[in-house]
């Protein structure tokens, strides 16, 4: 049964590849699931650099789509465009495939991959879980490199991550833009759940990706889009929701970190999964800021009656399920 779910997972994979949009020679889109982050491969005869990694349960998935474009050619880099364990989960794996793959990442914390802290780089505030991987150089904003022989330039956007970047193509106006723009808004703005004020950068983000005038854009999660003009707009209406209601954003967020990890389980009884959430630093940060006043457990079981109202999960028999 797990043999045959991978391997209509892989078929998805491939069919949504392609036959949902066009992209220049070399330049490949798999879409994953929302537990794992998309993957942009780019390659010709001599380089194949991939962009992001994804989550970490699913890194042998990875390198079969990258295997099934490139076959037996070597993985060149890989490029994380922040450190979400949903973005670079697989790049210890890709690592152990690929010995001599160079992994390039974005500064801000490059010094905390180093000296692998899990707090900084907020596995551990998220209940999450990254294999420690090894870095090789930066991913500087204003940095260019040349791969499917096309010029592609990174460039700084803060908001969802502080350190995040997005990479573009001017040539075929191609925005990489991992969560900093999807079609229908952008990534929790984590600073925010740490109090830090970070929705005046999500706009300078959204900024930077006006100027740009992409014309198609490869988001971190979801199917790829055109209308970009549109999608702005509704990221902008998105964030002035959220600055006028930050407690909407603080829910929003609370719910990512509840969903992501049942996307990872599947199924658990509520109350190991109500215990898990106890345990999680960013769940109890929103629940001081936002719960008025209701205590940790009700509140957190009020989020789940939520997803399950949603359509997110089911909660029946003590017993929580993962849906879509």
């Amino acid at each position: 049964m797990k043999l045959r779910c991978q391997n209509e997972f892989f078929r998805r994979t491939q069919l949504t590849h392609f036959h949902m949009y066009s992209l220049p020679t070399g330049v490949k889109f798999f879409q994953r699931g929302w537990l794992s982050s998309n993957n942009v491969l780019i390659h010709d005869s001599d380089i194949a650099v991939l962009v992001d990694t994804g989550y970490w349960t699913h890194a042998v998935q990875t390198h079969a789509l990258i295997r099934s474009e490139i076959g037996e050619q070597n993985l060149t880099a890989i490029y994380n465009t922040h450190l979400h364990s949903d973005h670079c989960g697989g790049n210890a794996h890709l690592q152990t495939c690929y010995p001599d793959v160079l992994t390039l990442i974005p500064p801000g914390h490059a010094l905390y991959v180093d000296s692998w802290d899990l707090q900084t780089l907020t596995y551990n505030p998220t209940g999450q879980h990254c294999p420690r991987f090894s870095k090789t150089g930066l991913l500087n904003a204003g940095d260019t490199f040349k791969a499917a022989n096309l010029i592609w330039q990174v460039h700084s956007a803060p908001g969802h991550d502080p350190h995040s970047v997005v990479i573009f193509n001017s040539l075929h106006g191609i925005l990489i833009s991992a969560d900093a723009l999807w079609e229908n808004g952008f990534g929790v703005v984590f600073p925010e759940i740490e109090g830090i004020s970070a929705f005046d950068e999500v706009e300078s983000t959204i900024q930077v990706i006006e100027s740009l005038s992409p014309r198609l854009v490869l988001p971190g999660h979801g199917a790829p889009f055109t209308g970009v003009e549109s999608a702005i707009a509704r990221a902008r209406s998105r964030l002035n929701q959220f600055r006028n209601s930050p407690d909407q954003h603080a829910t929003y967020a609370a719910k990512v970190l509840l969903k992501f990890k049942l996307l990872e389980i599947q199924k658990s009884t509520l109350s190991d999964f109500l215990q898990w959430a106890d345990d999680v630093t960013y769940l109890k940060l929103l629940h001081t800021n936002y719960s008025n006043g209701v205590s940790l457990e009700p509140w957190l079981h009020e989020l789940c009656m939520s997803l399950e109202k949603s359509g997110a999960c089911t909660i029946d028999d003590g017993f929580i399920h993962n849906l879509n």
